[in-house]
Parts: C-alpha cells; structure tokens; sequence
C-alpha cells in the first residue's frame, strides 16, 4: 500500500510539473502566430506572382497561336504565287518556241 501512495505521489508530481502555464505558452505561441502571419503573407504574394505569370503566358500563347496562322496563310499565298510564276514561265516558254519556229 505504501508503494501505491508513493507512485501516485511520484506521478502526481510528475503530471504538475510537465504542465504549462498560460502566461509561460503565450510568448512561444505569440512567436508562432508572428511567423505564421510572415509565411501567410509570403505565400499570397507568390500566389499572385504566379497567378500573373499564368496570365501572360496565356497571352503569350495567344499570340503564338495567332503568328502561326499568319505564317501558314503566308506560305499558302506564296505557294499559290510560285504556281502562277511557274504556269506564267511554262507560257513564256511555250511563246519562245513558236517564235523560233517561224
């Protein structure tokens, strides 16, 4: 019975003492929440960092996009002009013959 008290008394005592106070907890929550607020405002802003960087590579795509289309109704335009040079030149061709032949 007596080594019931003194384990109950030892373990009592080892409960108070591991136990915080309030006023001993504040500054190292105070300290948290401060850094905690840090990181929280960090964080936003590098939200909208990439936020707009996810914006102007939208536009940029865009714009990609849009110059390739240019380019392939250019090639078109200019594949169409060497047809005609070449049915042109073809004629030409044809014309200097039948004047050589008279």
């Amino acid at each position: 019975m007596r080594a019931m008290t003194m384990a109950g008394i030892g373990l009592a005592t080892a409960l108070m003492a591991g136990c915080a106070t309030e006023s001993a907890l504040k500054p190292q929550v105070d300290s948290l929440s401060d850094r905690m607020t840090k990181v929280e405002s960090r964080l936003t802003d590098l939200e909208k960092k990439v936020d707009a960087q996810a914006q102007a590579s939208k536009g940029d795509a865009q714009r990609a996009e849009d110059a390739a289309r240019r380019a392939e109704a250019s090639a078109t335009a200019a594949e169409d002009a060497a047809r005609r040079a070449e049915t042109s030149a073809s004629k030409a061709a044809k014309a200097f013959e039948l004047k050589q032949r008279k």
